[in-house]
């Protein structure tokens, strides 16, 4: 196992594997000075980091490469670098130039796994019968059903789950329309082989305008209850879920191509082993999946922040480029515009975890994008439309970013963390550890354990192993989360609450 990393040959600091106590010393190779020795002046906790040259107070600390912050003050090669002495150097609304970088995933051989074709040509991982109410007043009644119809499935039909929120009256504006958006994206998620819809009757987002939203749907499939107008609604949803129990039993796994399938990707909890480990070897699925024809989507704007040139650059066009900016600058103008600090991060979390700026966690949290060109960008609850790695408008909250993901398409969504959470999402949500320890202490949470790398495994391995398993996820396998019978949702809340 190794002591420490440093990530890039220009960086100076390195990151400490297990903890640097004071006095021990290290021998590593320099870019410009060829091998030197450092001595640690005081302990270093693992995932944190160790400077390894004299950095001047206002001068640049690199990771990744590229600047993390500033020194707030004279930092000794051998001392501790994190929140006390480093500042972040980001501003807030900037201009960017397109400066393009060139990037090539080779096509590689075609991959497959068991899934579910769809009678409208989109393919589901499961085949779940979703009970989305259309507003918050109906939740208890949705959870009910949900528990009573699970007695009664059959066939292929592997649970039946209710998604309450609190939305869907009371909103104004973008506010509304983010929960009819985000809804209808759910009853139109392939994953879900029939969808009850039920309502209360009086509420803003109604059925009948939220049809407007879902467009052309299968009968069969997605069935309607306004609870204020029938005597039992109980009775009733139990009718219309036998019914769709009926239809949804007659779909089969199939052999499905993996160009099929779109897999979101997410990190919360980050610690220093997140841009080491995790991160980057969802990078490397990302870029396999994509060279196999597939899709992935990258969201959580804000921690965008300080590595978006990294994304901006490897935009197809101009016009993406231009989007990506958009994307950028409106998530920074959303901040102003609630007057909030537009840097308010990383959590406490993260510091604890090592992670001490903003550019820090950035450059950790976009290892996950891979190597590939960026072929689209999307908006908050819009649907992805390219293969290939796609941009997504949605928060750092993981709730809200994971449902973003699945409502956009996602069949499953890759959880990269390095403190580990319990949650779900609306689809099947991979958790991947940044370090072992956490693996082993929760691994009735954990999934995947990326913290190997630090130890002897080979990222090209790894990758390969993570592709495989996410395949087996599609063809069926359940998550911890799933085993848990955790399933979660949450809608972005950005405007007035009558």
């Amino acid at each position: 196992m190794k002591d420490f990393i440093k990530i890039n040959d220009n960086d100076n600091v390195i990151v400490a594997i297990r903890e640097i106590v004071a006095g021990e010393t290290i021998v590593l190779d320099d870019a410009s000075a060829g091998q030197i020795t450092v001595t640690a002046l005081e302990d270093i906790p693992a995932g944190h980091k160790m400077a390894v040259r004299d950095i001047l107070s206002g001068s640049e600390i690199t990771k990744y490469g590229f600047r993390i912050g500033n020194a707030k003050e004279d930092i000794r090669a051998g001392q501790w670098v994190h929140v006390h002495n480093i500042k972040t150097a980001l501003g807030d609304l900037l201009e960017y130039t397109y400066e393009p970088v060139e990037t090539t995933i080779k096509p590689a051989q075609e991959a497959f796994f068991d899934g579910f074709n769809r009678k409208d040509g989109t393919v589901g991982v499961r085949n779940e019968i979703w009970i989305v109410p259309t507003v918050g007043c109906v939740n208890s009644i949705a959870s009910s059903m949900a528990k009573q119809a699970n007695a009664r499935i059959k066939g292929s039909v592997e649970e039946v789950i209710a998604f309450p929120h609190p939305y869907g009256c009371s909103q104004m504006g973008d506010d509304q329309e983010n929960t009819r958006t985000i809804l209808a994206d759910l009853i139109n998620h392939p994953n879900a082989g029939g969808v009850l819809v039920l309502g209360l009757g009086c509420e803003n987002s109604n059925i009948g305008e939220l049809k407007r939203y879902i467009g052309e749907y299968d009968e069969n499939r997605v069935k309607f209850l306004v609870c204020q107008e029938c005597e039992d609604e109980m009775a009733e949803g139990a009718k219309l879920l036998d019914e769709l129990i009926e239809y949804a039993s007659g779909f089969k796994r199939e052999k499905i191509s993996a160009s099929k399938l779109i897999i979101g990707m997410k990190c919360g909890g980050s610690d220093g082993f997140s841009g080491i480990t995790a991160n980057p070897l969802v990078g490397r699925f990302s870029d396999i999946l994509i060279s196999k024809g597939g899709t992935t989507i990258l969201t959580e704007v804000p921690e965008m922040f300080g590595a978006e040139t990294l994304l901006m650059n490897r935009c197809s066009s101009k016009e993406l480029f231009d989007q990506t900016v958009s994307l950028i600058n409106d998530f920074k103008q959303y901040f102003k515009d609630n007057h909030q600090t537009i840097y308010e991060n990383p959590s406490p979390g993260n510091k604890k975890g090592g992670i001490s700026t903003l550019e820090d966690k950035s450059l950790g949290c976009t290892q996950k994008s891979g190597s590939a060109a960026v072929s689209g960008v999307l908006a908050y609850g819009e649907r992805v439309k390219q293969q290939g790695l796609n941009l997504l408008s949605a928060p750092g909250n993981d709730l809200v970013a994971s449902t973003a993901l699945a409502a956009s398409g996602a069949h499953i969504v890759l959880f990269t963390t390095g403190r580990g959470t319990p949650f779900a999402s609306p689809v099947p949500t991979v958790k991947i550890s940044s370090n072992s320890t956490l693996a082993q202490k929760k691994n009735n949470w954990i999934d995947f354990n990326a913290g190997v790398l630090v130890e002897e495994a080979e990222f090209d391995e790894m990758g390969q192993k993570l592709f495989d398993y996410v395949l087996a996820v599609a063809s069926g396998k359940k998550v911890c989360s799933e085993e848990a019978g955790f399933h979660d949702m949450a809608i972005f809340k950005q405007g007035v609450t009558l």
